[in-house]
């Protein structure tokens, strides 16, 4: 079971693990996560109406999960986390399941004070209580540094955006 509050060690912050009642807050968090990688609000409305959507059902029934770091009983940081279905594969020959991290998100007038890092530690901790040999995340530029300080690696994946017809 998720902790129900841990005390952070150097961050001095309380953490807590997301609920249904915080679907707006983590959209907003992804919101502004896209928007600081360089995304004007015009382009990521559309994708934020969609996840919001999307996000409910998976709160709800706990498939997606997180944390967020308070500072004086304020969200300043969160992270998501989902487990998805993956074929075997070399990083992970024995599992057919991946530990997937979203929407890390770190309030600008909090950033570089250990909140991420902390944050990425409970997640890390999580995946090893449920047993998750291998996971991944998308690295914004400015979060990459950190992750790999953190131990993580580049990989090579791609992607292709293909039209959508009605």
């Amino acid at each position: 079971m998720i902790s129900e509050q841990t005390s952070a060690d150097r961050s001095g912050a309380i953490f807590r693990p997301v609920t249904a009642a915080d679907l707006d807050l983590i959209c907003r968090h992804r919101h502004e996560m896209f928007k600081a990688s360089g995304r004007t609000d015009a382009i990521v409305q559309p994708s934020t109406d969609a996840f919001k959507e999307w996000l409910k059902p998976r709160l709800d029934d706990g498939s997606y999960f997180g944390w967020f770091a308070l500072v004086d009983g304020i969200e300043v940081a969160g992270l998501g986390m989902m487990v998805i279905d993956w074929p075997p594969h070399p990083s992970h020959p024995l599992q057919a399941r991946r530990g997937y991290i979203l929407n890390v998100f770190v309030e600008p007038f909090c950033r570089g004070q250990g909140f991420a890092r902390a944050l990425m530690e409970i997640a890390v901790e999580e995946a090893k209580r449920r047993s998750l040999q291998y996971l991944i995340l998308h690295a914004t530029a400015m979060a990459t540094p950190m992750y790999e300080k953190l131990g993580w690696n580049r990989t090579s994946e791609m992607s292709i955006t293909l039209p959508v017809h009605p």
